[in-house]
């Protein structure tokens, strides 16, 4: 199996700190991955797909947030979401020191909402995004629509969506995507919810392999 290091880079402000998933066989594309609002870069699905990556020769960047790294539980305060997006910078720009090819990124849920909003002011970034269980309107609040910044995306974006995800179904998901002029992929993924199947011990096996192959489709 690929190998996995801690990472800690404290010259940066805010700091990145994580995992990092080494492939044994280089393709030289890299990846930072971002958790969603309760959870850590400790969370299965994180960890599901960083092994997948690796596997297919991505070097592979789980990192935490910077509301993560200085609180060890609780929600995001709206007032960090830019010190979020700076930590996601950083830990790109980490990134480009470990992996000499192409650099994407991604996230689950505030993650990859927090990724879509930082590329869409800085297209030249990262070269593709992935993006999972996008958080398209609090649950049963279908009025509050969080598509301001998607005219804006330049950045191709696979959106990995659960059928049963109540921040977005397929179909709104759909409608926003019409608004992105960057090419984009929706993967929808069957029975599943925000979790995208992976909630608790469950984890949907198969899942890590399709995001995979999607995202080389896309972005490849």
């Amino acid at each position: 199996m690929p190998s996995v290091d801690l990472i800690s880079d404290e010259s940066l402000d805010p700091p990145v700190r994580g995992y990092l998933h080494h492939p044994k066989r280089e393709s030289g594309n890299g990846l930072v991955l971002a958790h969603g609002a309760g959870s850590n870069c400790n969370s299965p699905l994180l960890v599901a797909l960083s092994e997948a990556f690796a596997e297919r020769g991505y070097s592979v960047l789980r990192c935490d947030l910077p509301y993560r790294q200085e609180r060890r539980t609780g929600p995001p305060f709206p007032g960090n979401a830019e010190r979020d997006r700076a930590g996601l910078r950083n830990a790109v720009a980490l990134m480009r020191n470990k992996a000499l090819g192409r650099i994407f990124l991604g996230g689950h849920s505030y993650g990859g909402r927090q990724a879509t909003m930082l590329c869409a002011v800085e297209p030249e970034l990262v070269l593709g995004l992935l993006l999972l269980s996008y958080p398209l309107h609090p649950p049963r609040k279908p009025e509050q629509l969080r598509i301001q910044h998607l005219p804006n995306l330049q950045t191709p974006s696979l959106f990995v969506q659960g059928r049963r995800d109540p921040f977005g179904s397929i179909e709104e998901i759909e409608r926003a995507l019409a608004l992105v002029p960057a090419k984009t992929r929706l993967l929808p993924v069957e029975g599943a919810g925000h979790d995208l199947g992976f909630k608790g011990k469950s984890k949907a096996l198969s899942l890590p392999e399709q995001v995979v192959a999607a995202f080389e489709e896309l972005c490849g």
